[in-house]
């Protein structure tokens, strides 16, 4: 059975098919209930270079010997670190300890190449990460091509999709599970996650929202 949790901010970490994938692990962030010395990982994914989402990507890699996932600009200057790297870019799909990960597009900015969102398959379920974006209308083409169950969306505005457009996302998407992330990590971000469950009860009823808590696990049984 497949799992997931939030350690807050943008990162998941998730437990499916014998392999855990840890997605933009920056585990020293106010809500995180773990610290980076106490995950393990196979695959670590990083949407894009900003300091909250690369995180302890690079730490973690090298304690556990996982593989790096990003955009190849960000991989290339990783792999000088001495770890395993895979650099793709959007529209790509590669296998990564049998997980397979697709790089979709995502509407952000970054220093090293382009931010992306992932669909991860893992045999047993499809995660789409979305990263952090604006709403933009090929996620129907994400929700068409991937078909996700969960899509895990950014809700806290200023730098990404509000409740309001993270719900028209989940409208387009069609997963059959939501999660919001990327709130309440800091004043500026302040979202009330209810409101996006409202809204996404408006636009995709037969959508479950799941109002995560930082560090409990969700099981998967989609």
């Amino acid at each position: 059975m497949a799992r997931i949790r939030w350690l807050g901010h943008a990162a998941f970490e998730l437990e499916s098919a014998g392999k855990t994938v840890l997605f933009d692990p920056w585990l020293t962030n106010p809500k995180s209930p773990v610290k980076p010395e106490e995950v393990s990982a196979d695959v670590v994914l990083v949407t894009h270079d900003h300091s909250d989402h690369l995180g302890e990507a690079i730490q973690i890699c090298k304690r556990t010997g996982a593989v790096f996932v990003a955009i190849y600009e960000l991989a290339t200057h990783v792999s000088k670190e001495g770890i395993e790297t895979i650099g793709m870019n959007i529209g790509g799909t590669v296998e990564a300890r049998g997980i397979k990960i697709t790089a979709v597009p995502a509407f952000h900015s970054a220093e090293r190449g382009n931010p992306m969102g992932f669909v991860v398959d893992t045999g047993e379920v499809k995660v789409y990460h979305a990263g952090d974006t604006g709403l933009f209308g090929d996620m129907a083409l994400i929700g068409e091509l991937y078909s996700p169950d969960i899509a895990l969306l950014p809700i806290g505005s200023v730098f990404t999709m509000s409740p309001l457009e993270a719900a028209k996302a989940v409208e387009l998407l069609k997963p059959k599970i939501a999660i919001p992330m990327h709130y309440g990590t800091f004043p500026i971000i302040e979202q009330d996650p209810k409101e996006f469950e409202r809204l996404v009860a408006q636009r995709s009823p037969e959508t479950r929202v799941i109002i995560a808590e930082p560090g409990k696990w969700i099981e998967l049984g989609v």
